[in-house]
């Protein structure tokens, strides 16, 4: 009975946490749309998709990749792509999204015991790397002639790296790395709490 009911309360535990994040993924995305710097607005939901995968599990970081790409469709950040193939651009979109969440979480759960700042530094760098790389992937595989045809005179992949990504990607790490602490401290007050250390 009494682990019954723990496993309920880790349970609900984890679904309320994952809502409320989901709901700031969401906030996030609407306000990070409207900052457009270069092609792409910047995304500014990678901070709570490294929280709640380090708090509530890979599939919790999974869970919020998913929003994160729905979002960026939604809020039309996508829709040069779309124009091109539905499809493709809806794989890419949601796969990077997916695998940022997933990436953060598995590097936390790998190296939590270690170091908890550690971890959670380390994972917060994953999820920008692996959006932007699993976005630079897509492109290559599914847009690559589009692409050449944008970049006019210009080396493909220098285009790529320095006019569809470049700026984005060293804003998005940034953000993460200097609200860094700011992810150190939730997390640590969010296992405190789990755990039922504090009140």
């Amino acid at each position: 009975m009494e682990k019954s009911l723990v496993k309920n309360r880790d349970l609900t535990y984890k679904l309320v946490g994952t809502a409320l994040l989901t709901a700031i993924v969401v906030v996030l995305q609407l306000v990070g749309g409207a900052i457009k710097i270069g092609t792409f607005s910047i995304s500014l939901v990678l901070m709570p998709i490294v929280v709640g995968a380090a708090l509530f599990g890979i599939w919790s970081g999974a869970w919020l990749g998913l929003v994160f790409g729905v979002m960026v469709m939604a809020t039309g950040d996508a829709a040069l792509f779309l124009a091109v193939n539905v499809p493709e651009t809806i794989i890419t979109v949601l796969a990077k999204g997916i695998l940022a969440g997933l990436a953060a979480g598995a590097v936390y759960k790998f190296l939590e015991k270690k170091n908890r700042y550690v971890a959670t530094l380390l994972a917060s760098i994953a999820s920008p790397v692996v959006n932007t790389g699993v976005f630079l992937i897509g492109c290559s595989v599914f847009f690559l002639d589009t692409i050449k045809s944008w970049a006019g005179d210009a080396p493909v992949f220098q285009y790529m790296i320095v006019g569809l990504v470049g700026i984005n990607f060293i804003l998005e790490l940034a953000i993460n790395l200097v609200l860094n602490p700011v992810i150190v401290r939730i997390v640590d007050i969010g296992k405190k709490t789990f755990s039922g250390k504090t009140k």
